[in-house]
């Protein structure tokens, strides 16, 4: 069965990393994986036109309110992101509003109140609330699992590197937020099938550690004298 015929985000993911293992990821291995996960993520976009819509008029918005061009460029690519990975809404065909708040916090970088003081209290709010509204709606799926890990991942990574003049602060956010991420994608790649997700305490940095940050963040920005 080729792998754009599989319905199941896992499975079809599965398949590409094996053959991608077959391959022993020569460079003819890489462009086939790429080839056939490039066409089944646009497949999967063709099938959910909502959901396409949906992401398309919320990153329109947020490309209009982005601060510079360097804003933008961080709004065109979690649209192009997010558009590649519609297959992980699986059984639903529209974004739910835990996804939007996600996608929103995630953008908070490109916007000019990702900035300002109360950016990090921000990005809590909206972690919360996305997280309380998936489960009491029922709208949990692969896509906003993974979705809030990288909007994480994305998001205090950006503040530490770019606000943060402690350098163990700064060091403590690139181990707790991007080398998870990149140490579940090289195991995916060398085992040639997708891992399980470590739990959140795992793979997401302690709540007290966001809340360190982002009071850090408004008591450097409060006004003094």
């Amino acid at each position: 069965m080729h792998v754009s015929d599989l319905t199941d985000s896992r499975a079809a993911t599965d398949a590409l990393l094996h053959e991608l293992k077959a391959g022993r990821w020569r460079p003819r291995a890489i462009a086939r994986f790429l080839a056939i996960a490039a066409d089944r993520s646009l497949t999967q976009a063709a099938l959910r036109p909502q959901a396409l819509g949906q992401l398309t008029a919320l990153h329109g918005a947020l490309f209009a309110a982005a601060s510079a061009r360097r804003g933008r460029r961080w709004v065109a690519a979690s649209w192009t992101l997010s558009v590649l990975h519609l297959g992980l809404l699986e059984h639903r065909d529209r974004l739910a509003l835990a996804d939007v708040l996600t996608l929103i916090r995630a953008n908070l970088p490109a916007l000019p109140a990702g900035s300002g003081r109360w950016s990090g209290l921000t990005a809590l709010a909206l972690d919360v609330a996305d997280g309380r509204i998936a489960r009491t709606q029922g709208t949990v799926t692969p896509f906003g699992d993974y979705a809030d890990t990288f909007a994480d991942a994305a998001f205090w990574t950006w503040l530490t590197v770019r606000h943060e003049p402690h350098r163990v602060a700064r060091a403590a956010a690139i181990g707790a937020w991007v080398l998870p991420v990149v140490a579940v994608t090289a195991t995916g790649v060398h085992r040639g099938r997708m891992p399980e997700r470590p739990r959140p305490a795992l793979l997401r940095p302690a709540a007290a550690m966001q809340i360190l940050l982002a009071v850090r963040h408004l008591k450097r920005h409060l006004p003094t004298g």
